[in-house]
């Protein structure tokens, strides 16, 4: 699946927006197998990873949120 990526990673969290069509302001991210999708969204946020991939196939974009952890 060809996928296109916003990613803001401020201080305090990480927003990923994934698109499976070409946006304004998205950075073509590559062509993945459905393996490396799942990788890298847990990557990014460990979650229900076949709930995220129902949703990016069927929606066709993902947005994830992650707070990061104060040490």
């Amino acid at each position: 699946m060809k996928l296109w990526i916003i990613d803001t990673d401020t201080p305090t969290h990480r927003l990923v927006r994934i698109n499976s069509e070409n946006q304004s302001g998205y950075t073509y991210l590559g062509d993945l197998n459905e393996e490396e999708i799942k990788e890298f969204i847990l990557s990014i946020k460990e979650d229900d990873i076949q709930k995220n991939m129902k949703l990016l196939k069927y929606y066709g974009y993902l947005h994830l949120f992650s707070i990061h952890k104060k040490n």
